[in-house]
């Protein structure tokens, strides 16, 4: 049997483990006084406001040299890229099972409807193969070029709303991504490739794939509101000798001072993607 002097010994241990949290003789908690508390809990509280007030005004400083409707660095981006919708790389489908290229003919038909025509009537009538630019005293540009939905002619999806894919003749619509101040020298256009040994014969919407300069600059999202990039619907010819392969197709912006070459970004003024037609 344990001692009694063990016992006090068990007794002296499990009181100092509890006042260790609360004291209750000298009315300590976790060895700190109520006031020393307050004062550790004060410091604390000073210490983070200081901080949150630094970040404040550094962060104030800082917008204060921002310009609301122009990035401070743009010379980075000298080149958008091109993107395609249907937004996938890879295009596959059988062209006799609906419910294989509804996800494709369902996404173009949501992305084409705010280039509706009664949508882009609204809009500001312009001046083909010119430039719409802005009054240099002007903060907001209010002019708007129309790109309407029926210039995309058989890929517009108001004639066949499959938009070509159970007859194997599928429609991409291609765009430039938005860059603030781009003037592109030339007449851009876009030109797609095949590689196979055969050509595939292609169709372009506008007249061969062109990108009116009308549609340039872009003064960004505040300045330029309800402003939406020209498209160009390119539709694939593609034959029963095309079927059950995967073709790879590149498409370029062409005609221009855009750069489409660059090895080290591969979507910069242009865009590859693969295309599988299952009959």
């Amino acid at each position: 049997m344990a001692s009694t002097e063990d016992k006090a010994a068990s007794k002296e241990n499990a009181s100092s483990w509890k006042d260790s949290f609360y004291n209750p003789r000298t009315g300590e908690v976790l060895g700190r006084t109520a006031s020393s508390w307050a004062l550790i809990l004060l410091f604390y509280l000073v210490f983070y406001c200081f901080l949150a007030g630094m970040f404040a005004l550094t962060m104030w400083v800082l917008l204060l040299t921002l310009d609301d409707y122009v990035p401070r660095y743009r010379d980075r981006i000298p080149t958008p890229g091109l993107v395609i919708r249907p937004s996938t790389l890879d295009i596959t489908f059988n062209r006799s099972e609906p419910q294989k290229y509804e996800v494709y003919t369902k996404e173009l038909e949501n992305f084409l409807e705010k280039y509706n025509d009664n949508v882009q009537e609204m809009n500001s009538e312009c001046t083909p193969g010119v430039y719409t630019k802005k009054d240099e005293d002007q903060e907001k540009m209010d002019k708007v070029c129309p790109f309407k939905r029926t210039s995309l002619r058989f890929c517009s999806g108001l004639t066949d709303n499959k938009f070509g894919y159970p007859e194997g003749k599928p429609c991409v619509l291609l765009k430039l991504n938005r860059i603030i101040g781009l003037m592109p020298d030339g007449d851009p256009y876009i030109n797609c490739t095949i590689k196979k040994d055969n050509p595939v014969q292609m169709h372009y919407f506008p007249r061969e794939g062109k990108i009116d300069k009308m549609y340039f600059p872009y003064y960004g999202k505040k300045a330029h509101e309800n402003y939406l990039q020209p498209l160009v619907a390119v539709q694939l010819l593609l034959t029963k000798e095309d079927y059950n392969k995967e073709l790879s197709v590149e498409c370029r912006v062409e005609g221009c001072s855009l750069r489409n070459n660059d090895e080290r970004d591969k979507f910069l003024g242009r865009v590859t993607f693969r295309i599988k037609v299952v009959e």
